[in-house]
């Protein structure tokens, strides 16, 4: 893009935000006028204004941190009028204070350290040429990325930013776009989670299992387990990859430009990507000794393992393996106790850009529990819902809420404890109607322009998280579809 060009989509860019910072401030000053004092609680159709807005300015924009920020302060004039301000200062804090924040910010930035170091060890780069050697075409070093995706099960985040990074030499040697490694990489991650018990999510979404009622104390993985076969989405978008890899399915829709463009012009990330890359900076680091295989597959089997070992606790498995990467590297003559440390802090900072995305998408998400966007969904398909028909209506008013909020545990911890004895009481399917609503959150996860897979998956693979979302949308939307129809024959026969 020459820079003219550039400077004339910066300026069409800067036009359109101001146009929407103006937009804002009058709906704000007319909200604040014309909203009642007190709903209570109780907004009923309004609440759906911040969503609304927040997917017009995305679209519109590209920007999804200005887009964020506006929404949230939207939402926040609907339920506090005149002292959103406050609000917003109140959220601001009371997000980062959360014990979930701080514990994302240290593992997803530790997550940051352990890859950069990786790096400079030689590590990926003697894995780069590990698997060129078995896998010596463009579909076979896909199916690689693959089935590592699936192998490192345990947590979405662990896999996104492993594979990606990872990955992403490996592919830019068969011209693949970046946009077609993030949809691999983000495909296997929260997808596969879902159907193995013995992951993050499943630990969590099995005591939630305990905490409603619907699974006795001490049961609640044995209860997961039951919804694996009926979490749909999880093992279709799963499936679906392999199969457009090998070209049973062909690539289409914005995904097949990207590929373009990378086969023909040899730009494999679309144009902004270097902001979000975490491994941006890594170019100018010189690796010093022998690049060694065991020098990335030991940090990594350490990680596995001690992530298990301690019940599944990232934040212990991250830390245990810092430390034991120090024991390796340093005595290897690798690099110096000081390297070691700048080196580590390089890849905590590359992590910032991302971890503050998604810190904004913690505070849109707030918003939405203040203003009741998640009920209002649950209570607009209730009058519709009977016993064959909840799991498909939970699926899709879900689906739709996580595609808009991106709060994937969030919206489980809000919609089970309505669901459950929702389902219990109309006499649904148990399995059935949880597999619809663990499917749902995974659809969010997946596609949801700001989810925090979508922007971890982007920051792995340096690829614009918009460019990566709308690529991937299609066939997310694919899987959607046939995960539907699934509830659908599910809840007649079942």
């Amino acid at each position: 893009m020459s820079v003219d060009t550039k400077e004339r989509s910066g300026q069409g860019i800067g036009k359109r935000l101001l146009i929407g910072f103006s937009l804002v401030a009058v709906i704000v000053l007319a909200l604040v006028v014309l909203m009642p004092e007190s709903q209570e609680g109780n907004y009923g159709i309004i609440s759906v204004i911040p969503a609304v807005f927040l997917l017009i300015y995305i679209f519109w924009t590209k920007r999804i941190l200005e887009s964020l920020i506006l929404a949230t302060v939207l939402g926040l004039v609907i339920v506090h009028q005149g002292g959103f301000f406050s609000a917003f200062m109140d959220s601001l804090l009371g997000v980062g204070m959360e014990e979930d924040t701080v514990w994302l910010f240290v593992v997803c930035g530790l997550m940051g350290s352990i890859i950069a170091l990786i790096e400079v060890s030689g590590g990926a780069h003697a894995f780069g040429t590990w698997v060129s050697k078995r896998a010596k075409t463009r579909k076979s070093t896909l199916m690689w990325t693959w089935l590592l995706g699936v192998v490192i099960f345990i947590d979405d985040y662990l896999n996104s930013l492993t594979v990606g990074s990872c990955m992403a030499p490996v592919t830019d040697k068969h011209k693949v776009s970046r946009e077609f490694l993030s949809y691999i990489v983000d495909s296997t991650a929260a997808p596969a989670c879902v159907i193995v018990p013995i992951t993050t999510w499943a630990v969590f979404a099995g005591g939630l299992l305990e905490i409603n009622g619907w699974a006795p104390d001490g049961e609640g993985l044995s209860y997961f387990i039951k919804t694996i076969p009926f979490n749909f989405y999880g093992w279709i978008a799963l499936i679906i990859v392999p199969l457009v890899i090998l070209g049973v399915i062909p690539i289409f829709g914005p995904m097949k430009k990207a590929e373009k463009r990378a086969q023909e012009t040899g730009v494999l990330a679309p144009e902004g990507s270097e902001k979000i890359d975490i491994s941006s900076g890594i170019e100018d680091v010189k690796i010093t000794g022998n690049a060694r295989i065991i020098n990335f597959f030991l940090p990594i089997i350490v990680l596995l393992v001690a992530t298990i070992a301690t019940g599944t606790d990232m934040m212990m498995g991250v830390v245990i393996t810092l430390a034991f990467m120090a024991l390796l590297y340093i005595p290897q003559k690798l690099m110096s106790a000081e390297v070691f440390s700048n080196e580590a802090v390089r890849g905590f900072k590359n992590m910032l850009y991302p971890l503050f995305l998604m810190y904004l998408a913690f505070m849109f998400a707030d918003m939405n529990t203040q203003i009741g966007f998640t009920r209002f969904m649950i209570e607009t398909g209730t009058p519709l819902m009977s016993p064959k028909t909840l799991p498909l209506i939970l699926f899709i008013l879900l689906a739709i809420q996580q595609f808009i909020t991106g709060t994937n545990w969030g919206m489980y911890i809000i919609a089970l404890p309505i669901v459950i004895p929702l389902a219990m009481n109309v006499g649904a399917n148990m399995p059935l109607s949880i597999g619809a609503v663990l499917s749902a959150g995974v659809f969010g996860s997946h596609i949801c322009f700001y989810s925090d897979a979508t922007v971890l998956t982007s920051a792995a693979c340096g690829c614009d998280n918009f460019r990566h979302a709308m690529t991937q949308m299609p066939f997310g939307l694919l899987a959607a579809g046939i995960s539907a129809v699934a509830f659908g024959i599910a809840g007649f026969v079942f």
